[in-house]
């Protein structure tokens, strides 16, 4: 199977990943639920990890970093931890539905939601975003980068905007996280929300949330915590405030070996293979006959993504097509991205995303080349 569909998890990871995992799952007990061997080890496998990830994002310090299931639940940590009635939210209709979602329901609560208009080619204007601002404004929430179209959005301008009007900014690096460099101090980000299994290489089940120091988030659970037992409260202070329960240590471990890969692998080096195998591709099949790709491709600084449909054809087909005949696994449908696709036209058709890791080669992209031209002369 020629495997490309890295947007939705990269299902390729390294082997030291497998390895970390492996013997996390024979050797670790549960951290700061005892004095022993086995649960010290865990504790110090998580703090060496969130201290990885502090430094991988430039944040201020290792306990600003919390560890979630994945992005969607530090998403929904966020907006429902920072919104509450009165407050108005601006957003964009780039966003994924564990953004969309979670602000809807805010919306109910009496959370005002502002959602910014895409233009065909899947960007927004900033200036729309800045005239949106009104003195009940809170909060803006963004993507990094579409899981649709590839589009990346530069967030330290979006940063600067929020900065410049005492607005909190939340992100959602789904995409980027671990592939493009994130820094958030400079790039004024408030809450950074991530997953581990997309980019950053490790096992599903694990992501994370940064929070800016000095900012309180009301948790979203509360619960265990292996401190404080006797309080009836749970522990305001980070990390554990957004920890409720027992993490997944043997997941976390594995994301911890990810990132020491992608430090020595060389992130920048990551990202440009996965670009240019994304730029073979479209100039492979940009001017087949009855394709057409979705996305702004003026500039080549953007997720490893084409997203694209041939006539009519519903992109389910397609991407069955592209699967029982030629091996190639691809992702087609709404991408959990509805508001993206009504931008863009493809409510009905949906669309068939091609996402490439470094592990593809240039001989795999040919042969998704060949097929797509295969498929659009039928």
């Amino acid at each position: 199977m020629i495997y490309m569909d890295n947007a939705a998890t990269t299902m390729h990871k390294p082997q030291a990943v497998i390895d970390a995992v492996i013997a996390a799952m024979g050797s670790m007990g549960n951290a700061g639920r005892g004095a022993n061997e086995a649960s010290l080890s865990a504790s110090r496998v998580i703090y060496n990890t969130r201290d990885k990830l502090c430094r991988l994002f430039g944040a201020e310090s290792p306990k600003q970093i919390a560890f979630t299931n994945n992005s969607t639940e530090s998403l929904n940590i966020a907006i429902k931890g920072l919104l509450k009635p009165g407050d108005h939210v601006i957003t964009t209709m780039l966003e994924h539905n564990s953004v969309l979602r979670p602000l809807y329901e805010m919306e109910k609560k009496g959370v005002k939601l502002t959602i910014i208009k895409s233009d065909e080619k899947g960007t927004f204007d900033l200036k729309d975003m800045d005239e949106a601002v009104i003195p009940e404004t809170k909060m803006i929430v963004c993507t990094n980068g579409s899981n649709l179209t590839g589009n990346y959005i530069d967030i330290s301008k979006v940063g600067e905007l929020a900065l410049r009007k005492g607005l909190l900014f939340v992100v959602d690096a789904s995409q980027t996280a671990g592939v493009f460099p994130i820094d958030v101090q400079k790039m004024h980000v408030d809450v950074l929300c991530f997953t581990g299994h997309k980019g950053l290489l490790g096992p599903q089940g694990v992501g994370g949330i940064y929070v800016r120091e000095g900012l309180s988030v009301r948790p979203l659970k509360s619960g265990g915590s292996g401190v404080q037992t006797y309080s009836r409260t749970h522990p305001a202070e980070m990390p554990t405030a957004l920890e409720a329960g027992t993490l997944n240590g043997h997941g976390i471990a594995g994301l911890g070996a990810a990132v020491d890969y992608i430090q020595e692998a060389g992130q920048d080096k990551i990202r440009e293979k996965e670009q240019s195998l994304m730029r073979r591709f479209y100039e492979g099949v940009r001017d087949i006959p009855g394709v057409k790709i979705y996305g702004d491709f003026r500039t080549w600084e953007r997720c490893a993504i084409v997203t694209l449909n041939i006539g009519d054809y519903d992109s389910s087909e397609v991407s069955d097509e592209l699967l029982t005949e030629y091996g190639i696994s691809t992702r087609p449908g709404g991408h959990c991205a509805p508001l993206m696709h009504e931008a863009l036209g493809t409510v009905e058709q949906g669309a068939v995303r091609f996402s490439f890791s470094h592990y593809n080669t240039e001989e795999e992209v040919d042969k998704a080349i060949l097929a797509i031209r295969e498929l659009a002369s039928d």
